[in-house]
């Protein structure tokens, strides 16, 4: 027989290591992730509904039926074109001040920084019931403090949550200030690794700040920028939580998401398979968006 090289048999030892390391989380995965979508994917594909929770024998295949259905119902337009209103406005605005709040908290003018993160970051984790609370007494049309400032200007009362265009705009302006703290952090750490003698550099040519902002900061930020952009346009896609607590939906629909849409065809009306068609429509717009940004930065990139 022939005797096996040391060095396989080491890259050998050392692939069954890397596996054994990797197996609890591969099992994990397997577990929490991979068989529940395809428990979803099969759900999609019945009429599963509240009558079938009782008697798993009321479930019947129906195929593509629900997806079909999803396509010949203009609730379901309304929606999707409410929630890709939502990520055309918030995720630039996210992005905007996430960068804004990150360069003032990195600029060596700043003092006490830690503290400014805090701030920040603080809205990331505060329950949203609170918060709502909050926010609707100052997007209230008489007594709110938006509609106040606004009358100190010449500009009168707004009903942020009665008409269907502003109540876009307040379900996105509170969505915005929520998620902007996590992008801030993401572009703190970018900014921390950016070469001081890059600026140096610039410095010692005249180059001002605005020129070093501009032509050394952001196109360093970059993948940074379209790390956060992905996360950003994943939770605007399944933002819930703000149309549910603040105008369930409402007013005629304006402010229905789709995974709002989602919850009430899953918890409210027990229309599982509808719901779990719902979800894959979700994830599939979620694919081709992200899809589409890695594209664009690559092709921005002349990758």
């Amino acid at each position: 027989m022939t005797a096996v090289p040391a060095a396989a048999r080491r890259e050998r030892s050392e692939a069954r290591a890397a596996w054994g390391f990797l197996a609890p989380a591969l099992a994990a995965i397997g577990l929490f992730f991979a068989i529940p979508l395809a428990g979803a994917l099969l759900l999609s594909l019945t009429d599963f509904d509240i009558y079938a929770v009782a008697d798993l024998g009321n479930a019947r295949f129906v195929g593509l039926r629900n997806y079909l259905r999803l396509v010949a119902d203009p609730l379901f337009w309304t929606v999707l074109r409410n929630t890709l209103v939502f990520v055309v406005l918030g995720v630039p605005l996210t992005l905007i001040a996430a960068l804004g709040g990150a360069l003032m908290v990195h600029s060596s003018l700043a003092r006490l920084p830690g503290l400014y993160r805090t701030v920040f970051f603080a809205p990331v984790v505060t329950t949203l019931v609170a918060v709502a609370v909050v926010w609707r007494y100052l997007y209230h049309p008489r007594f709110g403090l938006i509609n106040h400032g606004l009358g100190l200007v010449g500009i009168g009362p707004i009903d942020w949550l009665g008409e269907p265009g502003w109540a876009m705009v307040a379900i996105t302006l509170l969505a915005v200030w929520r998620t902007f703290g996590y992008g801030l952090v993401i572009f703190v750490v970018g900014l921390e690794t950016v070469p001081e003698s890059l600026y140096e550099a610039a410095s010692l040519d005249g180059a001002g700040r605005w020129q070093k902002l501009r032509d050394i900061t952001l196109p360093q930020l970059k993948p940074t920028a379209l790390f956060v952009a992905v996360l950003v346009t994943v939770q605007v896609f399944q933002i819930f939580a703000e149309p549910y607590v603040m105008t369930r939906g409402g007013p005629l629909h304006a402010t229905t998401s789709i995974t709002l849409l989602m919850y009430e065809q899953g918890f409210r009306w027990w229309n599982m398979g509808q719901a779990a068609a719902i979800a894959f429509v979700l994830f599939a717009l979620i694919l081709v968006t992200t899809g589409l940004q890695v594209a664009l930065r690559r092709w921005g990139s002349g990758r």
